[in-house]
């Protein structure tokens, strides 16, 4: 298939120019025709004579009408060669992109809409390149993270079978294998959750429930997570009714919860905050973790994106891609501040009316 790819680029060039030179052909035919029936209809109406093309009058008009057609094919050809060039450029980038190629770019001109449609078209290109370099930095590092539990797993189990273990060794062994199985529990729910979200254009199932409640069921539901970090919640719940898919805001709410928990030293603080403006209902979690770089803000929700210390526990960012899908399909929108001492998340939804 690639082998033929030079061809049909060359054929695709080819046939718009031929077309358009055709075009123009026929169309300086149509008028030389034009004036040869004018001067058919002259001459049968006795408005000339022949004494009035004696002399070769009437070979000089023919020439004067092939030469028209020869001229303007030329320059028809010629004009096509430039108007065309920039087509061509564009529909060869395109051919590249489609065939993997997404080094190309494209230099059409430095002013007008030849410098828009360069600047759009290698925006698009940049996008995919770095699109496609993430999904595969994203592949090979999801791979490693969901076969480490399972290599660590299976030798925790291999020594547990030889019959020789401590009841205190089993135990720690059981501890091991509890959090690896949580680890991979969780990776593979969010790669389903991310999938079935990303299939999703309308948003359905929606109620009416109090906010704060669902987000302390949802800090309930990390117990085993905080407490074993001996972390401590500051919480300011004011009791908020919003319309929303309750299911899929839960998981919003989790996986906020759960970076901060995981970024947050023994010992630390997580806070809490739900406050309306009137229109709107602000719910910001913070933690004092590490500092999320500026340049890194903007990408942490993008499912491939795995440099960020966010995601540099886990391998992957998928609960922060999920995040963002379900608050798009909300309407609503997500926030990050970072510095020294604290990040905070912050999920902006439209308020209803309180119950």
């Amino acid at each position: 298939m690639s082998e033929k790819r030079p061809e049909k680029r060359l054929s695709e060039r080819i046939n718009i120019r031929l077309v358009f030179v055709l075009s123009v052909a026929i169309i300086l035919l149509v008028a030389a025709s034009v004036v040869l029936l004018s001067l058919y209809l002259l001459i049968n109406g006795g408005v000339l004579t022949s004494k009035d093309l004696s002399g070769g009058g009437i070979w000089i008009i023919l020439l004067f009408v092939l030469a028209s057609v020869i001229i303007g094919t030329a320059a028809t050809i010629v004009f096509t060669r430039i108007f065309f060039k920039p087509v061509n450029e564009v529909i060869d980038g395109l051919n590249a992109l489609s065939g993997g190629d997404y080094s190309v770019r494209l230099d059409l001109g430095k002013t007008g809409y030849k410098k828009d449609i360069s600047e759009k078209f290698n925006s698009l290109a940049t996008e995919l390149q770095n699109t496609t370099i993430l999904r595969s930095d994203f592949i090979n590092n999801f791979s490693h993270e969901f076969k480490t539990p399972i290599v660590s797993l299976k030798g925790l189990v291999e020594l547990m079978k030889r019959g020789d273990v401590t009841p205190q060794k089993r135990k720690q062994y059981l501890y091991i294998i509890d959090e690896e199985l949580d680890r991979l529990a969780s990776m593979a729910t969010n790669v389903l959750n991310l999938s079935k979200i990303e299939s999703e254009t309308v948003l359905t199932n929606v109620t009416e429930f109090d906010l704060s409640e669902q987000i302390r069921k949802c800090i309930l539901l990390l117990e085993k997570k905080w407490s074993r970090k001996d972390i401590d919640f500051d919480l300011d719940l004011d009791e908020y009714y919003i319309e929303a898919n309750e299911e899929l805001l839960k998981e919003v709410w989790i996986n906020i919860l759960d970076n901060a928990i995981k970024f947050s030293e023994k010992g630390g603080v997580i806070k809490v905050d739900v406050a309306s403006d009137g229109n709107n209902i602000d719910t910001t979690i913070l933690n004092h973790g590490p500092k999320i770089e500026e340049e890194d803000i903007d990408r942490i929700f993008n499912k491939f994106y795995s440099k960020t210390v966010v995601s540099a526990a886990d391998g992957n960012g998928i609960g922060l891609s999920v995040v963002k899908h379900i608050v798009d399909l909300h309407g609503g929108r997500v926030t990050v501040k970072s510095d020294e001492t604290a990040t905070a998340f912050t999920v902006r939804l439209k308020r209803k009316r309180k119950k």
